[in-house]
């Protein structure tokens, strides 16, 4: 690549999960400039480098896509519509869009990233969309080159797959599982899935390809015994087969941090073998030699316990974007505020204090009623306390902090946290600091009469909850 043209990448599912890792790996390249389609650009974690371009928009939105189009040589494709209605048919169009658009824009090439497996009976409506995809990116390979990755059980720190496998290991010793565990798939590190999408920006690797990823082949029940293995641990695995998908989706979402709608996704899939189908990674990209499962692993963990987890498979936000956080707290029907002084202490001290509550260091002294909470959360089909976040150290917009989402962070001066929890209403949590005073307000809209109800049973609980809350963030400062 020696010309600005071929520098200028466009990359889209900027804040999921893949996304992230993409954009920081990309960046790592001093003559990248890299323009970013995103629906809410506040979902973003702000950043000052001059090489990155925001686009707002979608790709339903041709305006937009045009615009993000303009003088890019290669562009990612890293988005899905799963979680939203008839979520087959907007990944249909989405696909056209991007593709189209792409080649009137005079785009070289498009990289895809989607899941491995074969169109049969038994497979996914979600495998299937991704499938589907897949094929309309890579339809006219004479207007615009694709190169089309497809990859199974992703392993990496924060990945979805690896959090239900040790979450699993963690707290089940004795474990009754579906007979799918005996499915045979080919997991691959996160890492290498980043190398391989990285490397096919490379102008030597022309043409339009379908390029099967992964390292060896296991079966799901392996690959729980090697990850016990990793962990230290010693785990009895019993495979039974009248565990229907809904059951196995349910248990999921109670011992692990997924909620019930990426449970049931992910179990859908497991009936279905997802292995690699040709042998186009070894002959394109011969340098990347995958890691094992095993070691891929290994260094999820590692990245989990120094806190180095870059990106999580909860990023994505939803419709938490949908709402103007900013604004809407002014509107908030209640408020719960409470004020201390901060005394001797800095600024930062009682920043980093707010930063990390929650995850493993829990809400206090009153924990036990957030966890209570959260359990009933999760019952509900909802994301619940267990799914902690990405570092105890800090915060970042966008990431997920038990049942909460970051929607905004302003160092040493404020964070506010948007509840995802099912609630008949919307709520937020904010502390700032200003004037020498740490403020925490709780805010709410309700939703019709419950939602009103549902704020006057909890007051009681709020008059103690957020008074040692306030209280502790100081003291542990």
């Amino acid at each position: 690549m020696n010309n600005s043209h071929s520098n200028t990448i466009l990359l889209t599912g900027a804040t999921g999960y893949i996304g992230r890792r993409v954009k920081m790996k990309l960046l790592e390249d001093a003559d990248v400039r890299l323009k970013l389609l995103v629906r809410h650009p506040g979902s973003l974690t702000r950043t000052d480098d001059r090489r990155i371009e925001v686009i707002k928009g979608s790709t339903f939105d041709p305006a937009a896509l045009a615009e993000a189009m303009r003088g890019v040589h290669t562009a990612y494709y890293l988005i899905h519509s799963l979680g939203s209605g008839d979520f087959a048919q907007k990944d249909r169009i989405s696909a056209t869009n991007f593709r189209d658009a792409s080649i009137a824009a005079g785009v070289k090439k498009i990289i895809y990233l989607g899941g491995l497996g074969l169109k049969e009976d038994q497979t996914s409506e979600h495998l299937l969309s991704r499938i589907e995809t897949g094929e309309i990116l890579s339809a006219k390979p004479e207007a615009i080159e694709v190169i089309w990755f497809r990859a199974g059980v992703i392993i990496g720190s924060g990945s979805a797959s690896f959090e239900i496998i040790r979450n699993l290991i963690q707290k089940l010793p004795v474990m009754i599982t579906p007979k799918w565990v005996r499915t045979l798939a080919q997991p691959i590190g996160v890492d290498d899935v980043i190398r391989y999408l990285d490397a096919a920006r490379q102008d030597s690797i022309t043409g339009t390809h379908t390029v099967d990823i992964g390292a060896e082949v296991l079966c799901y029940e392996t690959m729980m015994r090697q990850c016990a293995e990793a962990m230290g641990l010693r785990r009895i695995i019993l495979p039974v087969p009248f565990l229907t998908i809904g059951l196995s989706s349910y248990w999921l979402n109670v011992f692990t941090p997924v909620p019930f709608t990426v449970a049931r996704s992910l179990i859908e899939g497991l009936s279905s073998e997802v292995t690699v189908q040709n042998d186009a990674a070894q002959r394109l990209f011969p340098e990347i030699r995958p890691l094992s499962f095993k070691k891929s692993v290994q260094t999820a963990l590692r990245e989990a316990e120094e806190n180095q987890v870059l990106s999580r498979w909860s990023d994505r936000g939803g419709d938490v974007w949908e709402t103007d956080h900013l604004h809407s707290i002014a509107d908030a029907v209640f408020v719960d505020r409470k004020t201390l002084p901060l005394g001797n202490l800095r600024a930062e001290t009682v920043f980093n204090s707010v930063c990390s509550i929650g995850g493993e260091h829990g809400w206090f002294r009153y924990d036990w009623l957030w966890e209570i909470r959260g359990f009933f959360d999760k019952l509900a089909g909802g994301v619940g306390l267990n799914r902690g976040r990405r570092s105890q150290t800090e915060l970042r917009i966008g990431d997920s902090l038990d049942f909460w989402k970051v929607v905004d962070v302003v160092p040493n001066k404020r964070v506010l946290l948007f509840a995802q929890m099912i609630v008949p209403g919307k709520a937020w949590l904010e502390f700032r600091i200003e004037n020498g005073q740490l403020i925490q307000s709780a805010y709410f809209i309700p939703k019709g009469v419950w939602g009103r109800l549902y704020w006057y049973m909890l007051v009681p609980l709020h008059s103690f909850v957020f008074k040692d809350m306030i209280r502790s963030v100081l003291d542990r400062s």
